[in-house]
C-alpha cells in the first residue's frame, strides 16, 4: 500500500511539472522568431517602422527589412514573391487581383497639395485656397495658369508644377481627385515624397503634393519648414472658410479626415499586399497583431484609424477575427 501511495505522489508530481512547463500564449507569442521583408509606398513606410519597433518590443528575436520605393513596388515586389509584404497606398488593380494580389487596409491617410513659404501670394492664396477645377489645371492642362490667373488678380507670377517620376499612390490618388490617372499628371518629375517636398522649398513658385508625414515635420507637427500647405476650396466660394481651414498642424488634418470634412480621394485606405494569402505564420501573427494592438499607434505616428468593421474584415481575410 505504501508503494502505491508513493507511486501514485511521484505520478501527481510529474504532472504538475507537465502542466506548469506547458508555455503560456504569451510565450508561445516570444517565442516568434524570423525576418519580414516588407517594401513599397512611402506613405506606409513611417507608419510600418513604428508597427516594426513595437512587435519587436514583444517579440525581440523578429527581424524586419523594410524599404520605401513606391506603391508601385510595394505590388510589384510582393507579386514577384520578393517580399513578404508589399505596402500599398492606393487602390488594387483588378489585374493585380488576378495575378494573385490578396490585400488588407491597415489605415488610411491623404495627400495635400504643397507651396513655397516664400511665394509672394502665400497669405492670399492661404486665405483663399484654390478651387478643384483649378488643381486640375495645374496638373492637367498643357498651358499652366499664373499664380495671378488663379487667385484673379494682375500680374503674370509663373506656377512651377511639380509631380512624382515613381510609380505611386500619392500621385494616383492626386491624380483620381481630378478624375484622371497618375500618367495625366504634368510638372517636373521627382522621385519619393521627400524629394518632391524638398523641390517646392527650393522653388518660390513651385508647388506639388505629399502624404501628410511628408507635409509636415513629426515633431512640431506643422508643415516641413519652408513649406505651407495649400488647402482646397471645397464648396467653391472663393475663400477658406472657418470649416475648410485645418491644415495648420498635423492632428487638425487627421481630425478633419478623420469627420470626412476633407475630401476622398485625396484621402484614401493604405494596403498590406502579399501574394496569396499569408503563408507565414510570422506574417500572419503580425498582420494579426497590427490590426488589433497596432491600432493604438496610429493617431501618434500621424495616419487616421480605420472603422471596427474595417479592422474586422481585414482580421476575417487573415483567418481570425
Amino acid at each position: 500500500m505504501k508503494k502505491m501511495l508513493a507511486l501514485l505522489a511521484v505520478l501527481a508530481l510529474l504532472g504538475h511539472f507537465t502542466v506548469q512547463a506547458r508555455p503560456t500564449p504569451k510565450e508561445i507569442g516570444r517565442n516568434l522568431q524570423g525576418t519580414i521583408t516588407i517594401s513599397g509606398a512611402f506613405a506606409l513606410y513611417p507608419m510600418v517602422m513604428k508597427w516594426s519597433e513595437e512587435f519587436r518590443k514583444l517579440h525581440p528575436r523578429v527581424r524586419f527589412d523594410i524599404s520605401a520605393g513606391g506603391a508601385g513596388k510595394g505590388i510589384a515586389d510582393a507579386l514577384a514573391n520578393m517580399v513578404d509584404i508589399g505596402m500599398v497606398s492606393r487602390e488594387i488593380h483588378p489585374m493585380e487581383i488576378k495575378k494573385g494580389a490578396w490585400f488588407i487596409a491597415v489605415t488610411k491617410d491623404a495627400v495635400v497639395a504643397v507651396i513655397n513659404q516664400a511665394n509672394p501670394l502665400v497669405k492670399e492664396l492661404q486665405k483663399k485656397g484654390i478651387k478643384k477645377t483649378n488643381f486640375a489645371r495645374i496638373w492637367l492642362s498643357e498651358e499652366t495658369p499664373t499664380w495671378n490667373e488663379l487667385l484673379g488678380t494682375r500680374g503674370n507670377m509663373q506656377v512651377h508644377v511639380y509631380t512624382r517620376s515613381d510609380s505611386c499612390g500619392a500621385a494616383e490618388t492626386w491624380a483620381q481627385y481630378f478624375g484622371k490617372n497618375q500618367e495625366d499628371l504634368l510638372g517636373i518629375g521627382v522621385f519619393g515624397d521627400p524629394g518632391l517636398n524638398e523641390a517646392v522649398r527650393k522653388d518660390a513658385l513651385g508647388i506639388g503634393f505629399n502624404n501628410i508625414n511628408y507635409a509636415y515635420d513629426a515633431t512640431s507637427l506643422k508643415p516641413m519648414a519652408g513649406t505651407v500647405i495649400l488647402p482646397i476650396d471645397l464648396d467653391g466660394n472663393g475663400r477658406i472658410d472657418p470649416q475648410e481651414n485645418f491644415y495648420g498642424n498635423r492632428d487638425a488634418l487627421i481630425k478633419a479626415i478623420a469627420n470626412d470634412k476633407y475630401p476622398s480621394p485625396p484621402a484614401r485606405d493604405l494596403y498590406f499586399v502579399c501574394k496569396g494569402q499569408p503563408k507565414k505564420q510570422l506574417v500572419a501573427a503580425f498582420m494579426k497583431w497590427v490590426l488589433n494592438e497596432g491600432q493604438k499607434f496610429v493617431g501618434e505616428a500621424g495616419y487616421i484609424a480605420l472603422s471596427k468593421a474595417k479592422l474586422s474584415l481585414g482580421l476575417s481575410h487573415i483567418g481570425q477575427r
